[in-house]
Order: structure tokens, then C-alpha cells, then sequence
């Protein structure tokens, strides 16, 4: 969605022709695959975290546009809401001291825009969902002054034919209504890049749908959503509903949401791009005057630019990124599963996890997913979203046939996953120290059985066990979070208690 997008209505010869350009693009696709045309690998890695923005009441500021004018820097954009920015962290080989390089960089751009943020009275959260966040917030009127969001969402409510309906039980049960797709504002997340070869991909992307599930386990950071505690990560059911376009009578029938986990492994990235078009029509049928067919005949790199804004509107946790660098396309891996923050450090452990663990994992002689069925895999996500620190996830242990084992998440990332992830970043060549410090991270949330949302549940109940009532506790909890964060040692080493 980062291209700047035309007003105006869709008719349906518009449609046909995007339609046509679509399949033109997935078959041009195919042949650059099979004529090995994709960069060679490079190890490179990319980073994006999407922000909130918070007034000193810990309430949200309807003030990116004014932001931004005093951040004056490319790294950082709009996003969805006007509580909402984004910053994009340049590509980094994974080797030597990146994850020391990615820290400083982040605290230097973070520290930076949230001095300027205060210049009008606010500042910078890194946190999954906002808890102070109310349905008067998420509101058409409060999207980004962008056109193209407000196209989006006239097409997203244009497919829905109704108000989105929000119902998520969780400690608490939520339902609501919404008018635009302004909920989906509220779930602000951490997107990691890999690129990889056409060879490595499926393995790579089965790896992050297997470890998806100990990712949020380990790093869950959204339990308030509108004043009620929901699940330990909320972020996936909200997204989920909040841009889902099927009526009652079509979600009956089985057709499946934008926001998808999947259903199967894959064997090579063109699966992915096939389904998109097989089981989503197109949001936004713009096309492009590019021929695709001829600039590959001709020798040229195609920008598929129909496939690529297709791809943007289906909105899987691992989702398939085709671009082009320096003349060249590559594919990538775009991770979408974790919650932001809370802090530079829990951010850079939850890299250091995510990177290691694929690489681990994607180089088994008997993968992971040779051994699971993928409807395991979509069930561990579920849960730990559901009970995040405290899930019990399944996973394969002992030989060829035996059962999948059931055991607490903490238990496997101690045992199992830190071991693998720590193999996995030797074989980056990633620092020794960096390597322990950063894991260690997610060692001492396992141990104390910590992470943001856990911090944040008891947090807000010591609020509520002193006397403040529900709104008054979840502003006193923004308040103390925001405070914390700002120091930089990581959540699970927080005090927990409103502090004020």
C-alpha cells in the first residue's frame, strides 16, 4: 500500500482489465522462476514497526500529520490512523553486530520523534494496542488524511456490504460495531524482512508459520482492546474482523478472510501469489500501463505492480513480497506477527529469536512441518494468542512416529527453540555476545513467565485493587508503561503497579 493511489470510482471493465493483468502478472511470475532470474542471496534483512502516538494522560493523539512535519525524515510515514506512525529501519546484512547496530539505530530514530512529539504534547508508544484506545477513536474521521486509505476502505466497506461487526471473548468479552475499517488502526505491529532465493523460500515461510505460534507466545502485547481485557495478543482477532468482507452468509459457506493464517505448507512462493488470486478478488482494481509480458521479453525486470497491490490487500501473517532492487527482483519473507515493543531491547530479543529460529529450522535435513499437520500449527497461533506466556503449545518430539507432545510454550522455547534459535544465528554469523544477550532476553521472560501483556494485565488489576475504576486504571497503565519504556530494560524486569 505505499504507492500513492487515483480518486475516483471502479467500473467493471476496469475490473476485467485488472483482472486480466493480474493473471498476466502470476504467469510472467512463473517465468522468472523458472528462468532463475531472482537476486542471489544476500542475507539481508529488513525492519518496520508501526507506532502509537499517546498525550502525557496516556490517552491517543490524533496528531501524525503535525508529527511528522517536525520528525522531517523519510524513515518515518503515516500510517493508518492519525494515532499512528510507522519507521522503516534501511536493510541490514544478518552478520557481526547487527542486532547491536539495530538497537542503536532504533533508540537513536525513537528518541529522536519522540522529542518531537512532545513539542505538541505528546509522545511515541511502542505497544501492540493502545489500552486506552475507545471505540470514539477508531472512527472513519480519524484515518489518515491519505487518500489511500480512504479509498481502501471504501472498497473494503463496498465488499462488506454492512458494519463490521467485532466479537472477541477473551478474559472479558467485546462486541461492537464499526462503520470504516478504523479498528484496524488499532493494532500496531513489528514487521520483520528476509530476503531469500526462489530455492529457499518455502522453507523459510513454512519455518515462520511453525514458529509464529512461540513468537507470540514469548512476545504478546495487546490484552486491552476499548476497555476490556480480551486475549493475551488481541491484534489478530481484531484484524481479522476488521477488514474481513464476507457477510454472515459467506463466512457459513467456508470462503475465507483477507486476514489469513493459511491452510497448507508450500512448495515455492508462486503457491502463495496463486492462491491470492484463486481465493481473493481484487480490493483495488487499478492497473498500471506496464506490459509485463513484453518488458520480460524484452529483457527487462517487471514491476508486476497489479500482483504486488493484490498481494497488499490479502493480509497473511507470512506473507510473500516480490520487489526490485538495483535492477534485479528478489523475493522476501515479510513476517507480520508480532505486537510492537515494549521496549528497543524486547524488540531487537524478538528479532534474535524470529531469525535464528528460521534459519535453524529451514535447514533441518526433517523439517518441523514434515512432521506437523498445518492445522497444528494454525491451532498453536490460536492459542498462544488466546493465553500468550501461558500457552500450551503441541510439537513434535521423539521419533518418525510419535505423537505430537503438549507442553507448556515456556517449556519449548526453553528446551527446544532458544537452543535452535542460538544454532541459527552462529550460522548468520552473528555475534557470540549479541547472540546471548538478546536470547537471554527471551530466556528471562520464560523464566519469569513475563512478557508486555502479562506486565500489562497486572498492572492494570493493582490499579483496580487500589481503587481506580476501569478507565482511570487503563490510563494509569499507559502512563507507568510509558515511563518504563522510555528507561529501555526490557518487560520482563519491570516493577508492576500503576507507580503513580
Amino acid at each position: 500500500m505505499g504507492e500513492k493511489l487515483v480518486a475516483g470510482g471502479f467500473y467493471p471493465a476496469d475490473r476485467q482489465r485488472h483482472r486480466d493483468k493480474l493473471r498476466q502478472c502470476l504467469d510472467v511470475l512463473a517465468r522468472l522462476l523458472a528462468e532463475k532470474r531472482f537476486d542471489r542471496p544476500r542475507n539481508l534483512m529488513g525492519l518496520e514497526i508501526e507506532l502509537n502516538l499517546a498525550g502525557s494522560d496516556g490517552t491517543p493523539s490524533m496528531v501524525n500529520a503535525e508529527v511528522l512535519k517536525r520528525i522531517a525524515s523519510g524513515d518515518f510515514q503515516t500510517e493508518l490512523g492519525r494515532f499512528n506512525l510507522e519507521v522503516n529501519i534501511v536493510p541490514h546484512r544478518l552478520s557481526g553486530r547487527v542486532l547491536d547496530q539495530l538497537a542503536e539505530e532504533l533508540r537513536t530514530g525513537l528518541s529522536y520523534a519522540d522529542r518531537k512529539a512532545m513539542e505538541v504534547d505528546s509522545g511515541i508508544v511502542m505497544i501492540g494496542i493502545l489500552p486506552t484506545l475507545d471505540d470514539r477513536h477508531l472512527v472513519f474521521s480519524n484515518l489518515s488524511d491519505d487518500h489511500r486509505y480512504t479509498l481502501l476502505n471504501d472498497q473494503v466497506v463496498a465488499a462488506r456490504g454492512e458494519h463490521f461487526t467485532i466479537d472477541i471473548e477473551g478474559v472479558e468479552r467485546l462486541t461492537c460495531t464499526a462503520g470504516s475499517i478504523a479498528p484496524e488502526s488499532a493494532c500496531t505491529s513489528v514487521q520483520l524482512h528476509l530476503q531469500v532465493t526462489p530455492r529457499r523460500f518455502a522453507a523459510v515461510w513454512n519455518a515462520a508459520q511453525v514458529v509464529a505460534a512461540a513468537q507470540i507466545a514469548v512476545g504478546a502485547n495487546s490484552p486491552f482492546l476499548f476497555g476490556r481485557e480480551l486475549w493475551r495478543e488481541s491484534r489478530p482477532p481484531l484484524f481479522v474482523q476488521s477488514t474481513d468482507t464476507r457477510p454472515p452468509e459467506l463466512k457459513a459457506q467456508g470462503v475465507r478472510p483477507r486476514t489469513w493464517f493459511g491452510e497448507r505448507w508450500i512448495d515455492s512462493a508462486y503457491d502463495l501469489f496463486e492462491e491470492n488470486l484463486r481465493f481473493f478478488p481484487p480490493l483495488l482494481p487499478i492497473s498500471h500501463e506496464e506490459d509485463p509480458l513484453r518488458v520480460l521479453e524484452e529483457g527487462g525486470v517487471p514491476a508486476l505492480h497489479e500482483l504486488t497491490l493484490h498481494n497488499g490487500t490479502v493480509y497473511r501473517w507470512n506473507r510473500p513480497v516480490y520487489g526490485i532492487a538495483d535492477g534485479v527482483p528478489h523475493l522476501r519473507v515479510e513476517n507480520r506477527v508480532l505486537p510492537a515493543g515494549p521496549t528497543v531491547t524486547d524488540v531487537i530479543a524478538n528479532v534474535a529469536f524470529y531469525y535464528g529460529l528460521i534459519r535453524a529450522l529451514a535447514e533441518e535435513p526433517r523439517p518441523v512441518w514434515t512432521r506437523m499437520p498445518f492445522p497444528v500449527a494454525a491451532d498453536n497461533f490460536d492459542t498462544a494468542c488466546r493465553h500468550g506466556i501461558d500457552a500450551w503449545l503441541r510439537w513434535p518430539k521423539g521419533g518418525r512416529n510419535a505423537p505430537l507432545a503438549r507442553m507448556p510454550a515456556v517449556r519449548l522455547v526453553l528446551e527446544d527453540l532458544l537452543p535452535m534459535a542460538a544454532a541459527g544465528l552462529d550460522a548468520w554469523g552473528i555475534e557470540p555476545a549479541d547472540r546471548d544477550r538478546y536470547l537471554g532476553v527471551i530466556e528471562g521472560r520464560c523464566l519469569r513467565r513475563a512478557n508486555g501483556a502479562s506486565w500489562q494485565a497486572a498492572t492494570y488489576h493493582r490499579a483496580r485493587e487500589r481503587g481506580l475504576g476501569r478507565d482511570k486504571a487503563l490510563a494509569a497503565t499507559t502512563r507507568r508503561y510509558c515511563e518504563l519504556m522510555r528507561t529501555g530494560e526490557p518487560v520482563h524486569l519491570w516493577p508492576t503497579g500503576p507507580g503513580d
